[in-house]
């Protein structure tokens, strides 16, 4: 039912998993294949920011993001992507859980990515892919940082 005042829904339990990144690659993807033969590869993505510390001083700050990409998205990524390209990554986060061989409890957050665009003008343009939401390739093009609507 909506709320009349705020337009809002109420009753549900609406949520939002949604992760846009740029960055550089920071090695090559690693390819495999699931034991369905499933196409998955792996990436590490870094994004940097810059800013002033209350003091005036310039500071960098390093984010490193484990990527993952399923079915064709995977095999484009794998094919085109080397280490230190720039790129545009949307997905959702997913915690995975295990226990490791010493009994201890593992988590690893990976962004599982769905759409992946080659920033640099070397590379062969955007990928979209079925990461089990979306499939489909996406046209090549010249697509600048400042071009990505967020």
């Amino acid at each position: 039912m909506e709320n009349q005042q705020t337009g809002q829904r109420s009753g549900g339990s609406s949520s939002l998993n949604k992760v846009m990144i740029i960055g550089n690659l920071g090695k090559e993807p690693e390819m495999r294949f699931t034991p369905g033969g499933v196409p998955v590869a792996s990436f590490s993505v870094a994004t940097n920011r810059v800013y002033k510390t209350p003091e005036g001083e310039r500071k960098e700050e390093t984010e490193w993001f484990s990527v993952v990409v399923w079915n064709r998205l995977a095999e484009t990524c794998n094919q085109f992507l080397t280490k230190g390209q720039k790129v545009y990554v949307e997905g959702r986060m997913h915690t995975r859980t295990w226990d490791g061989q010493d009994g201890q409890k593992h988590y690893k957050t990976e962004l599982i990515a769905n759409q992946v665009i080659f920033l640099d003008k070397k590379a062969a343009g955007p990928a979209t892919g079925n990461s089990g939401e979306e499939s489909g390739a996406g046209e090549a093009g010249d697509i600048e940082p400042q071009d990505i609507p967020f």
